[in-house]
């Protein structure tokens, strides 16, 4: 009865062995030596694995920066001194280059500043609702509001407003790139984070077209204005939308000024017009007595 038990029990243990022993075989035989940098760049990036490199993962990235010389600068959550430590192991010098955040393209998509079709009921996502007649919403490039953006970041840095807008923090946007992908539309784009004027439009119907179906009329209307007034030709038209080249930008703020429908942001444009005020006040009053004095 014994032998019944032990002679089944010490054939699958001595197969066990035996598979034990082929496979420690195997690993030396078919071990693949993995390069000591890839191991060192992988423990120095973030780990988010968020694709904004361009590759799979942060492993994937890693062995492409050894083997394929990608550049060092393609993580977006990494900043400066993980970039210098990359460089360090590769023995390159660390390149500098300005963190770029997500913009939204749009100043529509809240609750009480967008015109509808209809009302949507659908699967509560951007890429479905685009597919329901064009989207809810009267405009066909505006926000459709299902958040895609939001559940795709993942660092936290989108929130929701009282009116329903979604507003991102630049502190907390490592420029991963994920929300750009998630939108449906387009309305996402990776900016520098030293600009600060910005076209909140991505309409390319004209004129009184594309300011009637605007929420909250802020809707460039492809007029022209602001690429003749920039003083350094850092604005072009193309398909009725006005593009920013950041590249040339200088932040001054006067095509937000002459732009009719304000779909130009410039967060300083109170600032200025203070100063502005206030220097024409001082004109003013040294031309008055320069007069009382003639």
């Amino acid at each position: 009865m014994l032998s019944i038990i032990l002679i089944p029990a010490g054939v699958v243990g001595a197969l066990g062995l035996i598979y034990g022993l082929i496979l420690a075989f195997a690993s030396k035989v078919f071990y693949v030596e993995i390069d000591p940098k890839i191991e060192k760049i992988i423990e120095v990036l973030p780990g988010a694995n968020c694709g904004g490199c361009g590759f799979a993962g942060c492993a994937a990235y890693a062995e492409a920066i050894v083997k394929e010389n990608a550049k060092i600068v393609n993580c977006a959550p990494a900043g400066p001194d993980t970039v210098a430590k990359i460089a360090e192991i590769m023995g390159v010098a660390a390149e500098a280059t300005e963190r770029k955040v997500a913009l939204i393209h749009c100043q529509s998509g809240g609750n009480n500043n967008t015109y509808f079709r209809y009302e949507y009921s659908g699967v509560a996502t951007c890429k479905a609702a685009v597919n329901v007649s064009n989207g809810p919403n009267l405009c066909n490039y505006g926000c459709v509001f299902q958040n895609d953006c939001v559940r795709a970041c993942q660092f936290d840095a989108f929130s929701i407003d009282e009116n329903g807008m979604r507003v991102i923090d630049k502190e907390k946007c490592t420029g991963c790139g994920a929300c750009v992908t998630a939108c449906p539309r387009n309305l996402i784009e990776l900016v520098p984070v030293s600009k600060l004027v910005h076209v909140l439009c991505q309409s390319h119907d004209f004129g009184n077209d594309a300011k009637s179906v605007c929420g909250n009329k802020t809707a460039c209307i492809g007029c022209g204005i602001c690429a003749k007034k920039c003083p350094k030709q850092a604005i072009e038209i193309v398909n009725n939308l006005a593009i920013i080249d950041y590249s040339k930008c200088i932040n001054c703020g006067i095509c937000a000024d002459v732009c009719p429908t304000k779909a130009i942001f410039d967060p300083r444009a109170e600032e200025r017009a203070i100063k502005k005020a206030a220097a024409l006040k001082k004109a003013e009053e040294a031309k008055k007595l320069a007069e009382a004095n003639q």
